[in-house]
This record gives C-alpha cells, structure tokens and sequence, in this order.
C-alpha cells in the first residue's frame, strides 16, 4: 500500500492560506513557475490563476494529475478537452473574484464619464484644465450588459442602483433573470442602438473571440463608451481603435487585453480616448483570500473525497 501523500502544485500567486488548507488535510504543496516542469511527473493536483498555461502536451507530462482547479473564473488558459480525455477534472471558482472585477467595471465607467485619468494627469503635471475635462453623468443614462454571468449580473445591480437604465443581452438567460438583477432582456440589435454604455462580461469562446468588430460599432450609438474586464479577446482591437479614431467611441476602458501585458508601444497606452489598467478585475484583498481558501477547499474535496465543486469538463469525463 502507497501511503505518500499527494502532491498539489501552485503555479500562481496565492495567499498563505491556500497552501495551508491543503497542508492541514495532508497534501504536500509545491509553489512556484519555476517548480512546473520539475513537479509535473508527481502532481495529482494543480492550482493556478491566468499566468499559467496548461496545454495538453503539458498534460501529457502530468501521468498522475487527477484535478486542475483555477483560481478565479476564466479557463481559457487550461486546454479543458484535453484534461477530460486523459481523465483529469477541471474546475474553477465562479463566485470568489465575480464582485472584485463587478466594482472594477463600475470604477472604469466612472473614470470614463468623469475624466479622472486625466484630471489626475494633468495635476501630476503641473496643470488644472477644469474647460476640457467636462464630463457625463452615469444617473439617467442607458447601460448595456453583455453577458448575465454572476459578474455582469452584479454589474446590472450596481448600475441600477446608480440610476442608470440597464438593458442585457445573454442567449441562455431568460427574461426572469435579467428582472431579478434589474435590467431588462433584449435582442443584441435593440441594445446597441440604445447603450450610452456597453459593459462587457461574455465568457471567451469561438463565439465571442472578435465579437467587438466593425459591424458591432457600426451598430452603436455615436459616442458610444465601451468598458471591457471579461477577457481581451472578445474586441478587435483595430476595429475599436478606429471608431475611437472617428469618434463613433467616445471612450473605451479596458482591464483586459489581446496579448498581456500589451507591448510598451500599444496604441492602447497612448491614446487620449482609452483608459487602461493592468488586469485588475480581481485584485483585491478580498477576491485574492477568496479565490486562495476555495480552490484549496475544491481540490482537498476532490483527492480526499471524490467530491466535485464547480465542475467546467466534467460532462467529458
């Protein structure tokens, strides 16, 4: 009989407590990047946030991985069809970080319609500026939510609360759900002809990859300000930067990107018009505690229990 404790990588940063939930229920822990290649050949599990990347020819080094669990929501960076058909569970933690990114969404629409960047900028900078940096008011204005996932659905609450209108486009939501966070349900079509603002909370799929194009802007409102922390993907980028060229986007905030971090020279980085940040959706105190505590609890369940939380290819296995 094998009594070697299973092993638990954690690729990604994590508070303490992440490893001390698995410690505690006899696992061993590995940390760090740079453990990767030395510990696939021994790992049953693996906890990591969006800096790994998990390929199936990686999964092909980890004979005796049995669950992979990310620490947050997206998955896009696990090759989840290859983890079920070598019998490896994937999960996530929808719920941990969905309130971090919602507040996110809120601050960068703020920023956007009160100029704060900027105003900032031009305080640094030895300036004052009042006459150019008139901005909007978010009360009284129409808000589109693509995607009623648990982050966009807080998004819809928050915005609702703030006086604005919130309309939501979701193809596998009812007309309930959009009600029961206070927005109402329309076509894709009818909302881009009504959003002063257009929060973006889509998951990354072939669907969604590019779906912020040419055809998408030329059915928005002029002036339309577009706030994206879901996954950087989902815009093309050449098609906003145009509209942000001809003033069809008054302004684009933007958590996320194509490739990260965006080269140094990114038109992104310069542009008058777009406010930008590091990928801070989930960074916070609170999301990062969160995340840590329940993928530690997800992956203890699965080696210890065979239970399953948050399961994302369990229908493959």
């Amino acid at each position: 009989m094998n009594d070697t404790p299973m092993k638990v990588l954690i690729s990604d940063p994590l508070p303490p407590q992440t490893r001390e939930i698995l410690e505690k229920a006899g696992l061993l822990v590995v940390e760090g990047e740079d453990q990767v290649d030395a510990s696939l050949g021994s790992i049953s599990g693996w906890i990591l946030r969006s800096g790994t990347q998990i390929t199936a020819e990686v999964l092909d080094r980890a004979p005796g991985l049995k669950c992979i669990c990310r620490a947050g929501a997206g998955v896009d960076n696990i090759d989840c069809d290859a983890a079920a058909d070598r019998g490896i569970l994937v999960m996530n933690t929808p719920a941990a970080n969905s309130n971090a990114a919602a507040e996110q969404a809120l601050g960068l629409m703020f920023a956007l319609a009160r100029n704060i960047p900027q105003g900032h900028l031009a305080m640094t900078e030895g300036g004052w500026g009042r006459k150019e940096l008139v901005g909007i008011e978010l009360a009284g204005r129409t808000l589109m939510v693509l995607g009623l996932g648990k982050i966009g659905r807080r998004v819809c609450k928050k915005a609702n609360a703030l006086g604005m209108t919130v309309v939501a486009c979701d193809p596998v939501v009812g007309a309930e759900v959009a009600s029961s966070c206070g927005a109402e349900l329309i076509s894709l079509e009818d909302a881009l002809g009504r959003a002063d603002f257009i929060s973006l909370h889509p998951p990354l799929n072939d669907s969604t990859i590019g779906m912020v194009n040419d055809e998408f802007l030329a059915r928005c409102k002029d002036g339309v300000r577009i706030v994206n922390v879901s996954r950087g993907p989902v815009i093309e980028e050449a098609a906003l930067l145009k509209g942000l060229e001809s003033g069809k986007v008054a302004g684009a905030a933007l958590d996320v990107y194509a490739e990260e971090p965006p080269a140094a020279d990114h038109p992104y980085r310069q542009h008058a018009r777009v406010i930008c940040t590091p990928h801070l959706g989930a960074s916070t105190v609170e999301a990062q505690d969160n995340v840590g505590t329940q993928s530690a609890h997800q992956v203890v369940a699965f080696l210890t229990e065979a239970r399953v939380e948050h399961a994302v290819n369990a229908p493959g296995l």
